[in-house]
């Protein structure tokens, strides 16, 4: 099993949450500052942001490593469109992974911290 921090689409609730059907939800939770969303077609990318100093909000799942292959095409890994890298998150959680966007935000307009869910 894996954990992985999810801040976007794949929320409870959101549009794509569907890609974690079986898993198991830990619970919320919120990365250490340095991360920020940007905008990028219709979902959010994040990205190392070292001039943050609140971190991004979302949620973190206990995800069996057979179904990690499947969630990593989802998200664009084979394609270099996000790496799932891992990443330290405020208490009481500590470290997951999650997916980084991993190509250029340069005019990608900043949301901030939290993504809705829509």
């Amino acid at each position: 099993m894996s954990l992985i921090f999810v801040y976007g689409t794949l929320k409870r609730g959101g549009s794509n949450h569907r890609q974690l059907a079986g898993q198991k939800f830990v619970g919320h939770a919120c990365t250490v500052p340095g991360y920020r969303l940007f905008l990028l077609e219709g979902y959010p990318g994040m990205v190392p942001w070292p001039a943050d100093q609140t971190g991004v909000v979302g949620e973190v799942w206990e995800v069996a490593d057979s179904a990690l292959p499947q969630l990593d095409a989802f998200e664009g890994v084979p394609e270099g469109l996000y790496r799932r890298e891992r990443v330290l998150l405020q208490s009481p959680h500590q470290t997951a992974d999650a997916y980084l966007y991993a190509r250029s935000i340069e005019g990608r307009p900043d949301v901030g911290s939290e993504w809705p869910v829509t």
